[in-house]
């Protein structure tokens, strides 16, 4: 598996963030953020070959619960097969709403992305941060890693905050987690 996701890295290096998959050090901290008490479904973006997404069926929640969302058609394929059960949605996560479709008006509990942000243009971050702030409740988290010593957004003060949840030194590479809350819908 770890090879052929270094394949994929090495050809689609901008929408494969890593050149190995997260680990389930990591994965399990991101799931952390879920509150299964809520009801609502979990946003999942950029499973990649599903390490957190195991993490997050790991915590209990229901495989109808997960809304996954990946570009890479090959991982998808992967997804399929590893996760038959879960809202697996092959499309673009920086087109949210297109992207979900039907289930634009979907509020999830809060979102977990894998997406490697730092790839793409700031306003396309900013954007996206904006877009999944507004499928989840004021106070319910965006997490987000970086390989970089910043968060891939700066706070936007008005808008929504961020801080740093944790360093997981335990993940090639090692990666810091943040969380992105709205103050405002």
């Amino acid at each position: 598996m770890s090879l052929m996701f270094l394949q994929t890295w090495m050809k689609k290096s901008k929408t494969v963030g890593s050149i190995w998959p997260t680990s389930s050090h990591m994965a399990k901290r991101m799931a952390s953020v879920i509150n299964l008490e809520s009801g609502l479904p979990i946003l999942e973006l950029g499973p990649g070959t599903g390490a957190i997404t195991k993490a997050i069926l790991a915590t209990g929640l229901k495989p109808e619960m997960l809304f996954a969302i990946e570009y890479t058609q090959v991982f998808v394929d992967i997804l399929h097969t590893k996760f038959p059960d879960i809202n697996l949605i092959h499309g673009d996560a920086f087109d949210l709403k297109e992207t979900l479709g039907s289930k634009n008006q979907t509020i999830f509990d809060c979102a977990i992305s894998g997406l490697p942000l730092l790839n793409f243009p700031l306003q396309t971050r900013i954007a996206l941060v904006e877009d999944v702030l507004g499928c989840i409740p004021i106070g319910r988290p965006l997490i987000q890693f970086s390989y970089g010593p910043f968060a891939p957004v700066a706070e936007m003060p008005g808008h929504f905050t961020v801080e740093r949840y944790d360093i997981v030194l335990r993940n090639i590479p090692p990666a810091q987690l943040w969380l992105y809350k709205s103050k405002i819908q």
